[in-house]
């Protein structure tokens, strides 16, 4: 094992799970959880800083601040404190507590933004708080996740190539859509591969990424309320959309068999599970990435009151009409909608101008 002195220094990148025997179809799950940040977002925090650092954009009198749903919070959280930075996490009101205790247990700072924006999500609210931070002082950086090549170019450079070392007759990768640096950087690499590889995009039923109708979304980690900025669909063969009910069932159907993952994960086995139902997939050689694991969600998608509210006594339903095991109890559940920041924050400026959405017609 190694020895590090950086929390960010170790991160495994060799782990699948063969999920054959759970989705009936042979699909290998790369799982990118297992480092201290406790997601694949590590990758893109790791190298967007890096950049940061050796452009000069980052001084030790530096605020870092970022919008963000969870994980990539978590991963900047944690690189700020081994790097001595102070770091602000503007989110929203489906951030999962357990999130929001981690980042602010690491020493930053989050904000927790309330009015949807045009679109029905948060996204757009966020950025404006956001870009309103650094426009009253020059000492917030913000690094875009959004905009930032880092974003992409850390899994081009990292998550791509250890696919390829393990799968040399890979065929088709299926990769959650969220600000879409992890699909970019991987199409891209695969477009220039000695084989052709179908990247297959899995998003959330909602999500306006790929363009349709926006819709609720209560699940963190993928979908956009907005186009992503990196977004090169040149480089996608094929999109999936996931319904939110179909991600809870198949988180809990993988745990019943042990494996506890988050709500990303769900989405992208459930449409991978599909995807291959539908097509000769027998001799194919298919990888899907899984962001996390399920620790987080254990006050959402894997507590009863929770599913019940929103979704109904129904969404665990299996296709025979038998409910499946719920993981967790019926206990109420404190929820971040309904909490105050523990942290004083910085106050809000009092103009501040407004973030463009990018929005694009269904297709």
């Amino acid at each position: 094992m190694p020895v590090i002195s950086a929390p960010y220094a170790f991160n495994e990148g060799d782990l699948y799970v063969d999920l054959e025997s759970i989705c009936g179809h042979p699909l290998y799950l790369k799982c990118e959880a297992f480092n201290f940040a406790g997601s694949i977002k590590l990758k893109a925090a790791n190298e967007m800083v890096e950049n940061a650092e050796r452009d000069g954009v980052l001084k030790s009198d530096s605020v870092l601040v970022e919008s963000s749903s969870g994980n990539l919070g978590v991963a900047l959280s944690m690189i700020a404190a081994s790097k001595g930075y102070r770091f602000l996490c503007v989110t929203d009101s489906r951030c999962n507590l357990s999130t929001r205790l981690l980042m602010e247990a690491l020493g930053s700072e989050v904000h927790i933004v309330a009015d949807q924006d045009e679109n029905g999500g948060f996204l757009g609210t966020r950025i404006e708080y956001v870009r309103s931070l650094c426009a009253s002082d020059d000492r917030y950086v913000w690094l875009s996740q959004y905009t930032n090549a880092g974003n992409w170019t850390a899994h081009y450079r990292t998550t791509a190539p250890e696919i390829a070392r393990r799968f040399p007759e890979l065929d088709v990768l299926f990769v959650g859509a969220g600000t879409t640096g992890t699909l970019m950087g991987c199409a891209r690499y695969f477009r220039e591969w000695h084989r052709p590889v179908r990247i297959v995009a899995v998003d959330a039923a909602g999500s306006v990424a790929f363009g349709g109708e926006a819709g609720r979304r209560m699940i963190p980690g993928l979908g956009m309320s907005m186009r992503p900025p990196l977004l090169d669909e040149s480089f996608v063969d094929e999109v999936i959309r996931v319904e939110e009910p179909d991600t809870i069932r198949m988180c809990h159907r993988m745990a019943r068999h042990g494996f506890l993952f988050g709500g990303s994960t769900g989405t992208v086995v459930s449409g991978a599970t599909d995807w291959l139902s539908g097509n000769d997939a027998g001799d194919l050689t298919a990888v899907a990435i899984a962001p996390d694991l399920g620790e987080r969600y254990l006050d959402t998608i894997y507590q009863t009151n929770w599913l019940q509210d929103l979704y109904g006594d129904q969404v665990l339903a299996t296709e025979d009409g038998n409910p499946l095991p719920v993981t967790g109890d019926d206990d109420e559940v404190l929820d971040v909608r309904d909490t105050a920041p523990s942290k004083p924050l910085p106050r809000e400026p009092k103009s501040a101008s407004r973030a463009p959405a990018r929005r694009r017609s269904s297709t």
